[in-house]
């Protein structure tokens, strides 16, 4: 009987989430209420995040959501955003770090393979580091996973791979 599996990650597309913020980027530039205000986005180090910029927190707020709608629109979630930290006023100026969450922990993965036992008692699954295997002796089951994993409410963004 073959055995067929696939790999559940976290991790998002580099390429759309740069595309996303220089568009974003132009769209702040455009934008008439923004005109000679510090209202900004720029990359954190290692482009593992953003910092947001604005002269009051309302205007932080509106160009991360800027931000959002365009990586949105290029087919990532905001999930991947860790959006958890509070703004940092300085001098007139407000600032938030917005950091990028990709990969699974342990705990997250722990929540993944007990919701896939409960649901697919056949199907099988194993943590390896930062992603999940699951395999079964069906593609059927693991089309049903890939499914029943996509319409939950998780918390955090996951992706398909590796299907053999």
């Amino acid at each position: 009987m073959a055995n067929f599996s696939f790999d559940i990650t976290s991790e998002y597309d580099k390429a759309e989430m740069n595309n996303g913020f220089e568009s974003a980027k132009r769209e702040i530039g455009q934008r008439f209420d923004f005109k000679g205000t510090p209202a900004d986005l720029e990359w954190m180090e290692d482009k593992k995040g953003v910092k947001v910029f604005g002269n009051s927190d309302w205007q932080v707020e509106s160009v991360l959501d800027i931000f959002i709608k365009n990586i949105s629109k290029r087919g990532v979630p905001s999930l991947f955003l860790d959006q958890s930290k509070e703004n940092h006023t300085n001098n007139m100026k407000v600032s938030k770090e917005v950091s990028f969450v990709e990969g699974l922990d342990a705990e997250k993965a722990k929540k993944v393979t007990k919701l896939i036992r409960d649901e697919f008692p056949k199907v099988k699954t194993q943590i390896q580091g930062q992603e999940v295997r699951v395999m079964s002796g069906s593609k059927d089951d693991l089309q049903a996973v890939m499914m029943f994993l996509k319409g939950q409410e998780l918390g955090f963004a996951v992706g398909f791979g590796n299907y053999r």
